[in-house]
């Protein structure tokens, strides 16, 4: 059981193999893939909350007046990342130098 193990052992060469054809796969289905939704996440309000640091009530105030954008079905509330991410960016304040 002490044999050294090189690239030309048949167990390395059929491990290899198979991860060229898992990689060929990968790549016919990343070239197919067509995102839902048009490719954007929806977050809920539990995931917005725990990102931002605050309060499922302050998103509540955030939502009545105005400061965020959301989607409601039923009783479902749903953010769009890229919206989040956009709140984010336009509240930023630079520190000063």
């Amino acid at each position: 059981m002490s044999e050294i193990i090189t690239k030309d052992n048949e167990r390395v060469k059929r491990f290899f193999h198979s991860l060229d054809l898992m990689l060929d796969k990968v790549e016919v289905f990343t070239a197919s893939y067509c995102p839902t939704l048009k490719g954007e996440r929806f977050l809920t309000d539990a995931e917005v909350s725990e990102r931002l640091k605050v309060s499922r009530r302050t998103l509540q105030d955030y939502r009545t007046t105005g400061k965020i954008p959301y989607f409601q079905l039923g009783g479902k509330v749903l953010y769009q990342e890229s919206d989040i991410q956009k709140l984010l960016d336009t509240n930023y304040n630079k520190a000063l130098e």
